[in-house]
């Protein structure tokens, strides 16, 4: 089943007297629960066609369909509920809040939700990623990659139907970025999100279900990736188990999730 699609989707910029296509006449479809790698040479679109699917952009024409509804039919509030709610963001830069602790961090679409946070749906987040002992840190005190899981966090937090992550290991050194990539990717199948991300680097995209290459804006290649429907199906940095995710430092131990605002 089809969770979000899109029809003749462009994205037009002017520069100096030229007008661009960053994004040229795209129509696809993406499923539930798949993880979609989109990949292309510097300048390609990726990005740009990223941000206008999950409406952080507008098209300038086409447009987007999330379920039975154009986004076009949604007003900016509607639209920055829908984010909040059914979308969630990883990106290159983390965009932690500096002044909040990862947990704090973890808990502010919730908090700007106004709602009650699922204290076992959250913990179990926590887990799979292995930040429990993170936690109290401010973002200064952790390491790129340790900032990256928490952000992924935050993104996982109220729930998304899907995952939208540009670049999400861009920042990281090889180690981390592949720690990192394996993390998000069983996070994802394991809490049912679809996830749609932009990568240059071949070898992240490679581990993708589906990868789409991108040229001069418009999609040149769509193919179904062997390794990705098997590989990294438990995370890099941590033992795998057949039943669940893996043991995160203090061995099961649950996270306590206070301060939240109630409805």
């Amino acid at each position: 089943m089809n969770i979000i699609e899109c029809t003749n989707l462009t994205k037009e910029y002017i520069s100096g007297e030229n007008i661009v296509k960053a994004v040229d006449d795209v129509t696809i479809a993406f499923e539930q629960g798949e993880f979609c790698a989109i990949t292309g040479p510097s300048g390609s679109g990726k990005s740009t066609f990223l941000h206008v699917l999950s409406s952080l952009e507008n098209p300038t024409s086409g447009f987007v369909t999330y379920g039975e509804k154009k986004l076009s039919d949604y007003n900016d509030n509607q639209l920055s509920i829908l984010r909040r709610r059914r979308f969630g963001f990883v990106f290159q830069a983390y965009n932690l809040v500096n002044e909040l602790t990862g947990y704090e961090n973890i808990l502010l679409p919730i908090m700007l939700d106004k709602k009650k946070p699922d204290e076992e749906y959250l913990n179990k987040i926590i887990k799979i990623l292995g930040i429990e002992d993170r936690l109290e840190h401010l973002p200064s005190a952790l390491s790129g990659g340790q900032q990256q899981r928490i952000a992924i966090a935050r993104a996982l937090a109220n729930k998304p139907s899907i995952l939208f992550a540009d670049e999400p290991t861009g920042n990281l050194d090889g180690k981390s970025g592949r720690e990192v990539l394996s993390l998000l990717k069983y996070a994802a199948r394991e809490l049912g999100v679809t996830l749609i991300l932009v990568t240059h680097d071949l070898h992240v995209a490679e581990q993708a279900d589906r990868v789409l290459t991108l040229e001069d804006g418009r999609i040149v290649r769509d193919t179904k990736s062997p390794v990705g429907s098997g590989a990294l199906d438990a995370p890099l940095s941590t033992p795998s188990t057949a039943s669940g995710p893996p043991s995160p430092q203090g061995e099961g131990k649950a996270v306590k999730i206070e301060g939240a605002v109630s409805e």
